[in-house]
């Protein structure tokens, strides 16, 4: 209990900083005069330190030691970050965004993620591994949304000119909650490692199979994903019905508490119709909430939609982490987490810009439908794919 406690704690103020990290970022940066060429640029290190990380922690973790990596994670993040906060040239916030990590996506995806999940399972039952997930969750979409709220206030409390060295303290203390995290970490008892000793680069042919067809089935739901990025829905609420920012901030904070919320709806559900279905028969409706939301006649309906949509989709999210880890062997689950997450993280990065060429030509419309559809697409194959396929707990439902 108390591991699964300090990985409650770690997973909420990881989060936090996320979720101020992914709009905090660009406005520091605009802030300092940098071109939108070079945000990009530092934005992209970023992420592809993040991502390198996680392909460290798929491989390498289970035989270091997970409690080492993460500390050894949060201590590298914090230094990556503190050195972003203090640096002035665009080539050395470029490198202290690699090496601290910096996530501008706004949602956690990381290396610490995917040690955290392969080791909540052992921290619970079998029965109760589900609920555990969606507490996991739901605490990272409320840091998610609190964090994205907070990242306006350096520039609203900063005098004229001042807005810069607002964001360089905020930073600063981002630096100092992943130090918090690494002493956090520091207190983790046996469970963190529990199958980690048994971790092999080849997995069990069975397993092998599973997470193969799995990781087809989530590129194909993550690239439906990328089309559907809160960057390009913010554009589309923008230009389709001229909402202002604040609106809009407004909305995605609803949206992300109603992810917090669904996530123990998807748990009590999970125990009553199984995980696979659970996952699909949510799914669906909201992509076809999704369809709707971009037909809608003004921004009141097409709001009231979106939020509805947002009370379902994200419910597949702790069932499908806990199913994941529930079909493979206890000692492949580092290496399970890590490959579904990297298969994520690479739909995600392909589809904005296909997502953008289509939104160029004024069919604004297009990636909402597109994306929706390719969720359905999802949703009917994994079902079919995986319904036969039953966590223990399961095993014994008709």
């Amino acid at each position: 209990m108390r591991d699964r406690g300090i990985l409650y704690a770690t997973a909420t103020l990881r989060a936090l900083t996320t979720g101020f990290t992914g709009v905090a970022l660009g406005l520091y940066l605009a802030e300092t005069g940098l071109a939108a060429d070079a945000i990009g640029r530092i934005v992209s290190v970023g992420l592809a330190g993040a991502a390198l990380a996680a392909l460290l922690a798929t491989l390498a973790a289970d035989r270091l030691g997970r409690r080492r990596f993460l500390v050894a994670t949060a201590l590298v993040g914090a230094l990556g970050t503190l050195v972003f906060a203090l640096v002035r040239s665009p080539l050395a916030l470029a490198f202290s965004a690699g090496l601290g990590m910096l996530n501008g996506m706004g949602r956690d995806r990381g290396a610490a993620l995917i040690l955290e999940q392969a080791a909540l399972p052992a921290t619970v039952s079998a029965e109760r591994r589900t609920r555990a997930f969606a507490v996991y969750t739901m605490l990272q979409d409320i840091g998610h949304g609190l964090g994205a709220l907070l990242a306006g206030l350096p520039s609203a409390l900063a005098g004229p000119g001042d807005a810069p060295a607002a964001y360089r303290l905020a930073l600063v203390v981002c630096a100092a909650a992943a130090a918090l995290m690494a002493l956090l970490y520091l207190r983790l008892g046996r469970t963190i490692e529990a199958g980690a000793g048994r971790a092999r680069q080849a997995l069990s042919a069975r397993s092998r199979g599973i997470l193969l067809r799995l990781s087809a089935l989530f590129g194909l739901d993550s690239l439906a994903g990328g089309f559907l990025s809160t960057a390009l829905l913010s554009y589309f609420f923008f230009e389709r019905f001229a909402a202002s920012a604040a609106a809009i901030g407004a909305l995605f904070f609803a949206a992300r508490l109603l992810n917090a919320l669904s996530h123990l709806g998807a748990a009590w559900l999970a125990a009553r119709i199984g995980l696979v279905n659970t996952m699909v028969f949510t799914h669906i409706p909201s992509s076809l909430l999704l369809v709707t939301v971009a037909f809608a006649p003004s921004f009141p309906m097409a709001a009231l939609l979106f939020l509805l949509r947002e009370g379902l989709v994200e419910m597949d999210v702790p069932t499908r982490s806990s199913y994941v880890l529930a079909v493979v062997e206890p000692g492949e689950r580092t290496v399970a987490s890590g490959v579904t997450n990297l298969v994520r993280l690479g739909g995600w990065a392909i589809a904005p810009a296909l997502a953008g060429s289509l939104m160029a030509t004024e069919s604004l419309y297009l990636p909402l439908v597109i994306g929706a559809g390719m969720k359905i697409a999802y949703d009917l194959l994994l079902w079919r794919a995986f319904r036969g396929v039953k966590p223990s707990e399961e095993q014994g439902r008709s």
